[in-house]
């Protein structure tokens, strides 16, 4: 592959216009991909505030999910972007077809064991028997968008590695539509369907996961792609499945701690009612639209990175860092204006009775300002994730959702009540922002050794 023509354009295309075409499809992709439990939760507010308890409770499963296809999908991402930028085309090929059958296997191991340990999940956060039926109605129904959502997921970050970004947009919000459309359908009973409440809302995301599978199928098998899927690119190798799962276990750690920490704010908030647990849920899902989208900007740039690390271009590397940080904040800072302007608004959205209008105005405003150093933050962690400093990337991540926050939200709690939950986040988000920059200015990045 010689002359500038022929070289992939991660490696010659300027870095602020390469960012920018990389990273909006994928943050509308990735905007999409957690718009579908916020949609849930909007139509099953209007049929009572204990189905919108019942969903925000099961969230945190449904997060895993999404934690552990994308774990999945970005350690392939990262390993096709290094091995194209090595000129090394087998390896890439090689990857996707495991990071496939990888995705398969795991994501049907955890929907059986979901399967048996759902209801006493539901059972730690209340003991109503209508929000626990109505929780369960709905898992069990959406345990079964573990197997599609990983597949899919594996295949739009495989073609993101690829610098294609546009097809796994077109895919996911293909599979968005569908959600949106079904879900009123179903829930409510139109076009002669039998109303199925919570259980419509379930089969309606199983349903559009499973068209943005089939439709990543068609678009990786009868595209032209950077990379092949041929059967003899179908056999195990150890050692790419272990690469696959330590280069992403750093975006695995950020959205499973994501999870953890919805699960152990709710432990937290159930001393107060089950209101506060709906507000949190519905909120996390707002939240969760900007920290996507966000990761949407971090997944853009992440293959930009690798490629140029793998490539050994340390100019292009740091360039990237700064033009996706400062993006990154623009980003952010909108979102804490969007917030701040349509707060009553973005609460009646969910129908809320009056005492989680009473709280939710402070909780959303003062949890909104951490996204003022959120940016920064991850963006630190997916450089150093890109460079093969992983345990660095790892600990700003454990840092954010547990190892501070939770100490951090007890003290809150206990001082300050529902007040102090709530700012526990931003507490946690400026001290995390001065650990990552620490880390970062004290990391010496060996552009000339082998990442994998």
């Amino acid at each position: 592959m010689e002359g500038v023509s022929t070289k992939n354009k991660m490696e010659v295309e300027p870095i602020k216009s390469l960012i920018l075409k990389m990273s909006i499809p994928p943050l509308i992709s990735m905007c999409m991909q957690y718009s579908y439990n916020l949609i849930d939760c909007i139509f099953v507010s209007c049929i009572s505030d204990k189905s919108l308890s019942a969903v925000s409770i099961i969230f945190p499963i449904t997060t895993l999910f999404l934690a552990i296809a994308i774990w999945i999908g970005v350690g392939v991402s990262v390993l096709v972007a290094k091995y194209l930028g090595e000129k090394d085309e087998e390896k890439a090929n090689t990857i996707v077809a495991n990071g496939i059958i990888v995705s398969f296997v795991v994501s049907s191991t955890v929907t059986f064991i979901t399967m048996n340990i759902i209801r006493g999940f539901i059972m730690s956060f209340t003991s109503d028997t209508e929000i626990i039926n109505q929780a369960m109605a709905y898992m069990n129904i959406c345990v079964f968008m573990a197997i599609p959502c990983a597949v899919h997921i594996c295949i739009q970050k495989v073609l993101q590695g690829t610098g294609n970004m546009l097809a796994p947009m077109c895919f996911q919000i293909a599979g968005v539509v569908v959600n949106l459309i079904f879900d009123p359908v179903l829930i409510f009973g139109y076009l002669g369907f039998k109303p199925m409440g919570v259980r419509g809302a379930a089969i309606a995301t199983v349903m559009g996961y499973t068209f943005s599978t089939i439709l990543a199928f068609l678009v990786l098998i009868f595209q032209k792609q950077k990379v092949k899927l041929g059967l003899k690119y179908f056999i195990i190798r150890v050692n790419h499945v272990r690469d696959i799962f330590v280069v992403g276990f750093p975006s695995f750690i950020m959205n499973v701690l994501g999870a953890a920490m919805v699960y152990n704010t709710n432990l937290f908030l159930k001393q107060y009612s089950e209101i506060a647990i709906a507000f949190f849920g519905a909120y996390f899902k707002i939240q969760q639209m900007v920290i996507m989208t966000l990761n949407g900007l971090i997944q853009g740039c992440i293959p930009v990175m690798s490629y140029n690390y793998g490539a050994k271009r340390e100019d292009r590397l740091k360039e990237s860092l700064k033009i996706g940080t400062i993006v990154a904040i623009m980003l952010t800072s909108f979102s804490i204006v969007m917030l701040w302007t349509f707060t009553k608004n973005i609460l009646l959205t969910f129908n809320p009775p009056k005492e989680m209008f009473e709280f939710g105005i402070f909780g959303i405003r003062i949890m909104s300002l951490s996204y003022a150093f959120v940016g920064i933050t991850t963006m630190i962690a997916s450089y150093m994730q890109s460079t093969k400093n992983v345990g660095k990337s790892i600990l700003i991540n454990l840092c954010r959702q547990l190892l501070l926050l939770i100490p951090i939200m007890f003290i809150g709690s206990k001082t300050l009540g529902l007040a102090g939950i709530w700012s526990a986040f931003l507490v946690t988000e400026i001290i995390c922002v001065v650990l990552s920059l620490i880390l970062y200015k004290n990391t010496k990045i060996d552009i000339g050794r082998e990442v994998v």
